[in-house]
């Protein structure tokens, strides 16, 4: 049997372009997509903690609002958002000459800090597992395969010799963010180096299961009450191997939601036997006619498939999203007629 290693990511001329990059540049900010899950806050901190390492001084800058169970996390502080602090994260990407684009692989998913983004002269450099990364980051590392943007975080840094020196400041996002990419390592988590480089994260001391409570155990009683509601009233089975539910402002409303509370509730379905795909319909609270959608499925079901032609979005296999710019009651009859589409390979 062959011993298992964790491997280099990167080749020995990318390895040197990437320290080099680091090394020359002041001014550097990491940033992710709007909207950030556990895998875009984990790697955007863990990330951080090996530049300043480097003895670099990075800025973090998120498009929104990240939801309340994952602001425990180590050093979440100090994050800047940027739609609350527009004006200077401006100046920031005007000043930047090295942006890392942590977890996405399109500008469009930065939505309104898009703009100054673009229009940074900054060298870019991509670290991302999704699909079809855009062509315009002076280094790409992409890897679909990946379980998550944390593993290639841990792997660069396993790689450049730096992990002994690192603590549980980094540790801890990491695993985080490895975990809720995978359901707590429930799928998109085959791969036997994903376990090997758990067991490096167990080695700084950090507690595992408190970090599964702090995620998956942290709602308030509205949000529990959210998914009694959702389950009872709200979920629609179609044939064996199909479920979609609705959430409207009305019913937002009703359970005092904030962001994160409907996190999760999309995979409930798939616990249904026979269950292929699970898709979720949220109004947007803010702006009208718009619809945010979540689709999960299992085994060989395209999800980012589905997700691009149907819903401007895409994603993973197993895990994709979209947004549709129109009403409740037009984007539930866009939902039916993708699952109309695609009937065969739901069978």
């Amino acid at each position: 049997m062959n011993k298992l290693s964790i491997g280099n990511l990167l080749s020995d001329e990318e390895s040197r372009l990437l320290t080099s990059t680091i090394e020359d540049s002041h001014n550097i900010i990491i940033c992710c997509h709007t909207s950030p899950d556990g895998d875009a806050m984990g790697a955007t901190l863990g990330w951080a903690q090996y530049l300043m390492l480097m003895g670099k001084e990075p800025q973090i800058i998120v498009p929104d609002q990240y939801p309340d169970f994952l602001a425990w996390l180590p050093n979440s502080h100090t994050i800047m958002r940027y739609d609350k602090h527009k004006e200077e994260a401006d100046k920031l990407f005007a000043a930047a000459d090295l942006i890392f684009m942590l977890d996405f692989n399109d500008p469009s998913r930065l939505n309104d800090m898009q703009n100054p983004f673009c229009a940074s002269q900054a060298k870019k450099i991509l670290i991302d597992h999704h699909l079809h990364p855009c062509d315009c980051p002076f280094l790409k590392i992409s890897h679909p395969h990946a379980s998550s943007t944390c593993e290639l975080v841990f792997r660069l840094v396993y790689q450049f010799g730096a992990f002994d020196r690192l603590d549980s400041q980094f540790a801890v996002p990491i695993y985080c963010g490895m975990m809720t990419d995978t359901g707590g390592f429930t799928y998109n988590s085959t791969s036997p180096q994903i376990f090997l480089i758990i067991a490096h994260l167990l080695s700084k001391g950090i507690d595992k299961d408190k970090i599964y409570r702090n995620v998956f155990n942290n709602y308030s009683e509205n949000r529990l009450r959210l998914v009694g509601y959702v389950l009872n009233k709200k979920l629609k089975v179609i044939g064996k191997h199909v479920a979609y539910y609705i959430l409207t402002r009305k019913d937002l409303e009703k359970y005092r939601y904030i962001k994160g509370d409907a996190e999760g509730l999309v995979n409930m379905a798939l616990q249904i036997k026979g269950m292929r795909l699970s898709i979720s319909l949220r109004e947007d609270t803010d702006i009208d006619n718009l619809v945010h959608l979540s689709l999960r499925s299992v085994d060989d079901f395209p999800c980012n498939i589905m997700a691009k032609e149907f819903f401007n979005g895409g994603g993973h296999l197993n895990a994709s999203g979209g947004r549709l710019h129109c009403s409740m009651e037009e984007a539930e009859q866009i939902v039916l007629k993708a699952i109309m589409a695609f009937k065969d390979r739901l069978q």
